[in-house]
């Protein structure tokens, strides 16, 4: 499996007003990009990384490193779950915090000035001009990579279908959240209906449907923007991240998730356009 990067020419155009500095990461990462099969993985809180210039938007690096900068081991699972799946996947580069790619650009969370009760000085009274800074630089390159890779797998002759990988907290409000795993959709049942009945065939696990979020509430931007307004089948996958914050619980992970998506995903009648 291979990492690939926005060339250098890319990542000229890609710099946002030089929001971006020459040793910034890129806006998004692209994972197996040669992956044959007609997936794709996504992951829009890969990173906690903020852009130089923004000085980590006032907070420390402690927490940055907690679950409001980032969904903690989701980057690992997405990396692990595409090479088993040979398949393609694109992650976002920056930090929730910086802009949350998952999110409308209008969401007050998008920039949030308040995160889990933390508050984000660098989001402190955001102008327009400095929104649309971050949404060039970031936002709009990350989800222009998930619309190429879609429509390279499309011209193959099937609807490819998207794999959105998040995790969750232990603890939420003082809740102690029982499940390992959570499957998310709306309307679209071909990939989650089948895949909640082959996780929930392992005993030892517990199983959300639309838990410990919902897809109906509605269903996060990159879902909506790219799979349910094609008619593409899709799934949004939730795990828990005390399994997940380690190298050996995401390659356990990715495991435990390809076992059970690789015979729906095997089924030729999957990739078709429909609308729910």
């Amino acid at each position: 499996m291979r990492s690939a990067m926005p060339s250098t020419a890319d990542r000229d155009v890609l710099r946002g007003d030089l929001l971006l500095g020459p040793d910034d990461p890129p806006p998004y990462e692209l994972v197996n990009e040669a992956g044959a099969a007609p997936v794709l993985l996504v992951c829009d809180h890969a990173s906690r990384a903020v852009p130089a210039a923004l000085d980590r938007l006032g907070l420390d690096d402690a927490l940055l490193m907690r679950h409001i900068g980032w969904d903690i081991g989701a980057a690992e699972v997405t990396r692990s779950l595409a090479a088993r799946l040979d398949a393609p996947a694109v992650l976002a580069g920056y930090s929730r915090l910086v802009v949350d790619c998952n999110r409308d650009l209008d969401d007050p969370s998008a920039m949030p000035a308040e995160s889990d009760g933390v508050v984000v000085p660098g989001n402190a009274a955001l102008s327009p001009e400095a929104r649309r800074r971050r949404a060039d630089a970031i936002y709009w390159p990350y989800h222009r990579a998930i619309a190429e890779r879609l429509g390279r797998l499309a011209l193959e002759g099937r609807a490819p279908a998207m794999l959105s990988i998040h995790s969750f907290t232990p603890v939420m409000k003082g809740f102690v959240r029982p499940w390992h795993v959570g499957v998310l959709w709306d309307a679209d049942p071909r990939i989650p209906v089948p895949l909640l009945e082959r996780l929930r065939a392992n005993a030892e696990l517990v199983v959300g449907d639309n838990e410990p979020y919902s897809a109906k509430e509605p269903a996060g931007y990159t879902v909506r923007a790219h799979a349910v307004s094609a008619g593409l089948p899709h799934v949004a996958i939730e795990i828990r991240q005390d399994l997940i914050d380690t190298a050996s619980g995401a390659r356990h992970w990715a495991e435990v998730l390809a076992r059970a998506l690789e015979p729906i995903l095997a089924a030729p009648e999957l990739y078709t356009v429909q609308r729910f």
